[in-house]
């Protein structure tokens, strides 16, 4: 067969997707005004979306210290989680392994001291038949806890904020414990420590991530303030550290793991280098190797960025949102689904 069939339909769907991220955005626009192909947005508000684990929902905050909502992506229905009941908002939402949600959140909020719910926060459990209130566990956790997808298992971090009658200032730690539940009521058991921050051989910032998959023996965590921010790894039997991104300079901020293990997304700055809130978002691979391949092109708009991105069950979609880099990270505009497959079609 002539080589000619090969070569140019491949040339033009290059320069076709080189153009696509070459071309400078027009005043006002946003990533949304000029989506490719393989993404779409489902929200137009919204932030830190969650998979539920048939990959047939999105569980995601309303806002941060809003509500728990919910969209079913077939019908586009969206229910409201924890309208039900009285609460302070919540900072985060993940779906449990039997199908309940994890959510954290303060006892109290004060408009005025912002930056004091968000370190003061509690984790709490939503029944998935959502005819009770969410029932506290009674620990503090900074930052967002890690889920198992297999287990009822969490891991979260304390920072000295939270203890400091315990903890050293600067110091963080990482938990880990079952979730069990006696009359119906969850609560924490086989709690322990994973690593306290003094025990590295550099200084940071812990934050718990995800648990690894496949067989969940690791888990990652943010390495805040080390080299600009690094992707690293803990064995949760040998406690050896893994630092997978070792780049100093840049911000590496670990987010979803895909379900072999072999990569996770990373919101990174490699491709400017002005940190976190210039972020888009990345895949790196999981073996200390460096090898990062971008995935968004947010940043490329002045103003904006792609952040909070977690993988499927299956592998197939990554649930993302849209920021803006001057406001609080975290804080979401819409949420958008990456389809992998037609990504690979569409960029050779």
């Amino acid at each position: 067969m002539n080589s000619q069939h090969f070569f140019y339909p491949s040339l033009a769907a290059l320069a076709a997707a080189w153009c696509a991220h070459a071309a400078e955005p027009t005043s006002g626009e946003s990533p949304a005004d000029h989506l490719p192909a393989h993404i779409s947005q489902v929200m137009w508000f919204g932030e830190r979306a969650d998979w539920s684990h048939d990959g047939k929902r999105v569980l995601f905050l309303s806002k941060t210290f809003g509500d728990a909502m919910e969209i079913d992506l077939a019908t586009k229905r969206i229910r409201n989680l924890t309208a039900h009941y009285p609460h302070h908002g919540y900072t985060r939402a993940l779906y449990l392994a039997n199908g309940d949600i994890l959510l954290s959140g303060p006892e109290a909020f004060d408009p005025k001291r912002i930056g004091e719910a968000r370190v003061q926060c509690w984790l709490y459990v939503l029944d998935k038949t959502g005819t009770r209130p969410a029932a506290p566990l009674g620990t503090k956790c900074s930052e967002g806890p890690a889920v198992s997808r297999k287990r009822m298992h969490i891991a979260w971090t304390h920072v000295a904020a939270e203890y400091p009658d315990e903890m050293p200032a600067g110091s963080s730690r990482m938990q880990e414990a079952d979730i069990v539940y006696e009359n119906n009521n969850p609560r924490l058991a086989n709690q322990k420590l994973i690593i306290d921050s003094r025990d590295l051989s550099f200084r940071c910032t812990l934050e718990t991530q995800n648990f690894r998959p496949p067989e969940e023996k690791e888990l990652t965590f943010s390495a805040y303030g080390y080299q600009g921010t690094d992707v690293c790894g803990i064995d949760l039997v040998t406690k050896k550290v893994v630092n997978y991104s070792n780049s100093p300079g840049q911000y590496d901020e670990p987010e979803g793991v895909f379900p072999d293990g072999q990569y996770t997304l990373v919101e990174c700055d490699k491709q400017n280098l002005k940190g976190s809130g210039y972020v888009d978002l990345w895949k790196l691979r999981l073996d200390g190797s460096g090898h990062y391949v971008r995935l968004t092109h947010f940043s490329d708009y002045p103003g904006y960025k792609a952040s909070n991105p977690v993988v499927s069950d299956d592998g197939r979609f990554i649930a993302f949102q849209m920021a803006k880099s001057r406001e609080a990270a975290g804080v979401g505009h819409g949420i958008f689904i990456y389809d992998i497959e037609k990504a690979k079609r569409e960029q050779p």
